[in-house]
């Protein structure tokens, strides 16, 4: 089982590289007590194999620690450990600090430098057992997130993007969760025809409707470049899922012919994708309204 130990300067990056261990795969947990880290990793321990690999933060909020001495818990036990100590400049950790209008927590009085030198006196015995001691002065989170993922070996994990293709009805409101949101309403709806009414965009029936029409394969193949431009850029800038929304007006026909379209095209790439068709068993009886 693989442990990596999280901790270092207070602003210095630990919550956002919990996030990306998170996202990699990792059981993640944050503030555990040091006294705690033996009885921690025997219950990871015992959870295997639903857990394989645990990242986990530590943070200092008494001066009485002792991490040599409950570190020793961990070396006792089958278990890869190692510690990742977060470290930024005193100017830039200041700044941090005035942005997010914090109290820095070894200084209750507002004198954040004094924090900062009481927390760097307390953290010198586990920075010198530090497998890994990295700055994070001048690092956004994309590039904290390619240097962690490539040092522990998760490399793999960050050049894939999590794709969930949502259809939807407008009728039924916009799904909140969207990234992207492509409106369908302007094609040929199958809704009308009498015989294809009843059925959904699943049926090939109805996709062959749909995409019978020369505006609805335009548009699926600039829809298609579209994404295939976007993707890679989604990714350097350090995303991690990314929902597309398609949109009809009941979210039963055309929208979800779509969808299976682009799912099927997007499936081409090393990208995870899945669909999700939100609003296809509504009432197909329900009109939209009627022409006379």
């Amino acid at each position: 089982m693989r442990f990596i130990i999280v901790t270092g300067m207070s602003g210095a990056g630990k919550t956002t590289a919990l996030k990306i261990f998170e996202d990699a795969g990792f059981h993640v947990a944050d503030n555990i007590p040091a006294p705690l880290l033996g009885e921690f990793a025997k219950f990871c321990l015992s959870h295997r194999p639903r857990i394989t690999k645990v990242a986990f933060g530590i943070d200092i909020r008494e001066e009485n620690h002792n991490f040599s001495y409950w570190l020793e818990a961990l070396d006792k036990l089958d278990v890869d450990c190692s510690i990742l100590f977060l470290d930024s400049a005193n100017d830039v950790l200041l700044n941090r600090y005035k942005e997010t209008r914090h109290i820095h927590p070894f200084d209750k009085n507002g004198m954040i430098s004094v924090g900062i030198t009481k927390e760097r006196a307390l953290l010198e015995d586990i920075r010198e057992r530090a497998s890994l001691i990295l700055d994070t002065s001048g690092l956004l989170p994309r590039q904290l997130k390619i240097k962690l993922l490539d040092v522990f070996g998760e490399k793999e994990s960050s050049g894939k993007l999590l794709i969930n293709i949502l259809s939807f009805g407008f009728k039924h409101g916009i799904p909140e969760e969207s990234d992207l949101v492509f409106d369908v309403r302007f094609l040929p709806n199958p809704f009308y025809n009498p015989d294809l009414k009843p059925l959904s965009g699943l049926d090939p029936k109805v996709r062959d409707y749909v995409m019978g029409h020369d505006v609805s394969v335009r548009f699926m193949e600039s829809l298609y470049a579209m994404l295939n431009f976007l993707i890679p850029h989604y990714i350097s800038e350090g995303k991690n899922q990314l929902i597309v929304s398609i949109g009809c007006t009941g979210g039963r026909h055309r929208s979800v012919t779509l969808a299976e379209k682009l799912l099927k095209d997007l499936q081409t790439n090393e990208n995870i994708v899945a669909v999700h068709h939100r609003d296809i068993d509504k009432d197909p009886k329900l009109a939209y309204g009627t022409l006379k």
